[in-house]
């Protein structure tokens, strides 16, 4: 098969496109042949050495893919061969800028007919991370109010139309550039970071969603009422001490399932939740796709054509 691999940490100079041993299934996995696969912030932290140290090269970096089922592992009912399917690798695992891969049946979804392979893996990360962090962490109430850190990304994107789907009033942070897209997705007040100070003009919030980190983060605090809660996503593994005793500060914990994939579907069959904006290159360019995700400035997604 085909693949972007790489043969040791570094510079995008290290991700190479080439072939690979084809993956085989175990007992309760499935095989899938991928046709889309996501670029995530986290994969060029990997690949640079900055989250991850690989002992194992080659190593094939991706986290969230869609395809078609090719072969089945022992004990796998619940799938057929030709059957779409979408998923995110499990905690641990990666591999899907790649032509294949095997993956446990009981972590994917159905992929709907009327959702592309692209949308799917644009969805899958994403979607799962902004599924856990606002409705599982957060716990987020219709009539609050919650500021979305970096409204333009994958995850915030996400998080702004599930947020104004549960009922919330919404305020995101992004560029003057992308005022138009976040308002688009259901963001109530933008605050261009560029221009002002969000801890200046925002305040009495019942909850953040922080997707940017650093400096950002720590002055997120700031803006929660007594007893407010904020999520971390580009924090590292803990979140970040508050400098105040009547928050509480929050690292959601990602974990992979088949029922969060199952409602993203739902989200986006009602109607509440659509794919974001994507950006689509052919997988032989993944150091392409890798410079524009490490410019931090990509509105939605950069997805891989891999089929």
């Amino acid at each position: 098969m085909k693949a972007v691999f790489m043969e040791r940490h570094g510079d995008r100079s290290v991700l190479k496109y080439g072939d690979m041993a084809d993956p085989n299934p175990g007992p309760g996995e499935i095989v899938v042949d991928i046709h889309a696969a996501s670029v995530n912030g986290a994969d060029w932290k990997v690949r640079s050495g900055v989250t991850a140290t690989i002992s194992d090269f080659p190593y094939i970096l991706g986290r969230d893919f869609s395809g078609i089922v090719r072969q089945l592992g022992a004990g796998v009912a619940d799938f057929q061969v030709g059957d779409a399917v979408f998923a995110v690798c499990d905690v641990g695992q990666e591999g899907a800028y790649a032509e294949k891969i095997s993956i446990k049946a009981d972590i994917v979804a159905k992929k709907p007919a009327d959702m592309s392979h692209v949308e799917a893996a644009a969805l899958a990360l994403a979607g799962l991370t902004a599924l856990v962090s606002i409705e599982d962490t957060l716990d987020l109430r219709s009539g609050e109010t919650i500021l979305i850190q970096g409204g333009a990304g994958g995850v915030a994107g996400f998080a702004i139309q599930l947020a104004k789907h549960i009922g919330a009033r919404v305020i995101t942070t992004t560029s003057a550039v992308n005022r138009e897209y976040v308002l688009g997705l259901g963001a109530d007040e933008v605050i261009d970071y560029n221009m002002q100070d969000f801890s200046e003009v925002v305040s009495d919030c019942d909850a953040v969603l922080d997707t940017v980190g650093g400096d950002v983060a720590r002055r997120s605090f700031a803006v929660l009422k007594p007893g407010g809660r904020a999520a971390f996503h580009a924090s590292g593994l803990t979140a970040p001490k508050p400098d105040r005793d009547d928050v509480r500060s929050l690292r959601p914990k990602v974990a992979r399932d088949r029922g969060h994939l199952d409602r993203i579907v739902a989200l986006v069959a009602t109607g509440a939740v659509r794919a974001p904006e994507i950006k689509l290159y052919p997988l032989s360019e993944a150091s392409a796709a890798h410079r524009v995700s490490e410019s931090r400035h990509l509105r939605g997604k950069l997805v891989f054509s891999v089929r």
